[in-house]
């Protein structure tokens, strides 16, 4: 795994965060407790412990633990249960009861609506002031990205409300830790996702009116600085010409606390692998070496999370090993499409936010204007650095060997979909997806069949949404219809064969579900109900 970059490439910006220190995660409260019940493992899930609600102060637990641990007829899973509750499990309680498929998705709504939070000491949520809608059954925390495409169905399915309470939450979340986590739970701190606040602000103003600009501009604000002005995280990449992209970089070098047995599992595999071609002088310097390794590894892990592609061969310079991660090393062209829309999307909010103060409308005339020449900026870059001449296409720009990729994926519709995309590059890289990545049941997320989750032979709907419009945008209006049919009627064979709607599908077979799972099969996935309710308000059953 290489992780030296050349020296152009790194710009960090320091910025003071004006935040207060952040809640411990669980890894921090109880030490080798956690290490020790996360290995074992007590639960067949590590998000299982990480979300159980501690009983007592997590000091006096961990004393205790320290003090008991060492006695003749210990057993952790007692004692861990003797100290925590049990999170709750919704998945286990909903049954599946209507035969239409349309008539299920509307129904799921109110399933995977959570009432807004109370504090609970001893909890890892973090509390959101108002209802919102969490991804799937499975899941007890709302997730950021995937709540954009759940809203598209809710704005179809006149719950403008909970459009609101969601945009709401999201502007909460920002306010508080300085931009918006994977989910509200202490162990998502230290990363984001795709950022599409701005777009969600902007389906709510279609809805309420541009008088919402006015209210959640400096969340947007905020959120836009998490991505371009770095911190001291370097999440922002100056390229040779001096233009500035954003890549997907996490603050934290250890293993997810979710996914904490796993990641420590992989991580030696990778460092097995990476020692066949070493020599070191001494074992000091062998052990530091490895040290080093496992946190950079960990670092790529979790920015693959963090752009919601985990994982993918997009990330690997192995597409079959998981132990070549190397997120860090690679410009996401989806990112930096995803903020130049938020540019737009500010600069339309400066321009329209309503004021009855000249001197405030004056100064946000110039905001717009500059978030104008920004986007104008970020588009030439776009066009410079994530265009593949030869292959006809949009990829993600390896900074390593300072070209762009030769991967086909859907990430590369993105510049469509944001209408960045020049026009006849836009129509070459269109045609190259449709006949590589446009199968019987909707668009492939990539061509490698590689057996992880975000790679062929899965779609995935947040991806059939991007890539539709993104024909649409480029006036692909009957190829778009079929893409999205395509996805539908898959959708609708695999809710009659098993009852349910899933997060994720094989769209080369039909016959079959998808490809994996890392984690059982769940029914009520919202970005696949809300793409679904999105597909049907623009071209009917």
């Amino acid at each position: 795994m290489r992780l030296i970059l050349p020296s152009f490439v790194c710009l960090v910006l320091s910025v003071a965060s004006g935040h207060g220190q952040n809640p411990k995660a669980p890894d921090e409260l109880y030490e080798e407790l956690f290490h020790d019940v996360q290995m074992a493992p007590v639960f067949d899930e590590s998000k299982t412990f990480v979300d159980m609600v501690a009983k007592r102060p997590a000091s006096a637990i961990l004393s205790d633990y320290r003090k008991q641990s060492k006695t003749p007829g210990f057993v952790l899973k007692t004692f861990v249960e003797s100290n925590f509750e049990m999170p709750p499990n919704s998945q286990n309680a909903f049954e599946t009861k209507e035969k239409d498929m349309w008539m299920h998705a509307r129904n799921l709504w109110p399933v995977l609506t959570r009432s807004a939070d109370k504090p609970v000491a001893g909890s890892s949520l973090l509390p959101l002031p108002y209802p919102y809608v969490v991804p799937g059954l499975r899941f007890r925390e709302v997730h950021y990205w995937d709540s954009y495409f759940s809203m598209l169905g809710m704005a179809e399915q006149e719950q403008e409300q909970m459009v609101e309470n969601m945009v709401r939450n999201f502007a909460h979340l920002i306010a508080t830790y300085g931009h918006a986590p994977d989910g509200n739970r202490t162990y998502y701190l230290s990363r984001s996702q795709p950022p599409f606040f701005c777009l969600m602000v902007e389906l709510l103003a279609d809805i309420r009116g541009d008088k919402v600009f006015a209210e959640f501009l400096p969340a947007m604000e905020k959120e836009y600085a998490y991505w371009t002005a770095g911190a001291d995280n370097g999440r922002v990449v100056r390229m040779p010409d001096g233009s500035l992209l954003s890549r997907y970089r996490e603050d934290d070098d250890k293993p997810r606390q979710e996914c904490y047995r796993e990641d420590m599992v992989t991580a030696e595999l990778a460092v097995n692998q990476w020692l066949k071609m070493q020599t070191f002088k001494n074992d000091r310097l062998k052990e530091k070496a490895v040290a080093d390794y496992k946190r950079e590894y960990w670092r790529n892990l979790r920015s693959a999370a963090a752009s919601g592609w985990a994982f993918s061969s997009r990330w690997l310079a192995d597409p079959k090993r998981l132990s070549t991660i190397r997120t860090t090393e690679i410009l996401p062209v989806d990112l930096n499409c995803l903020l130049y829309l938020a540019e737009r999307t500010m600069r339309r909010a400066y321009s329209s936010a309503p004021t009855e103060k000249p001197d405030q409308r004056a100064r946000y005339d110039v905001l717009a204007g500059e978030y104008e020449k920004k986007s104008a900026v970020r588009k030439a870059a776009i066009e410079k650095y994530f265009w593949n001449e030869a292959k006809g296409i949009y990829s993600d720009y390896d900074l390593v060997s300072a070209k762009v990729s030769n991967g086909l994926h859907m990430a590369g519709m993105f510049p469509l979909y944001a209408r960045v995309a020049d026009p006849g590059r836009g129509a070459s890289h269109a045609r190259e997806t449709l006949y590589k990545l446009l199968y019987d049941g909707g668009f492939m997320t990539t061509e490698l069949l590689t057996g992880e989750l975000w790679d062929a032979p899965n779609g995935w709907a947040p991806l059939q949404w991007v890539g539709v419009v993104g024909l649409e945008n480029y006036t692909f209006y009957e190829e778009a219809r079929d893409a999205a049919t395509r996805w539908a009627v898959l959708n609708r064979k695999v809710f009659e064969r098993t009852g349910g709607l899933r997060d994720r599908y094989n769209v080369t077979d039909t016959s079959l579900a998808f490809r994996g799972p890392v984690y059982a099969e769940q029914d009520g996935y919202g970005w696949t109900i809300g793409v679904l309710q999105a597909f049907t308000a623009k071209f009917g059953k």
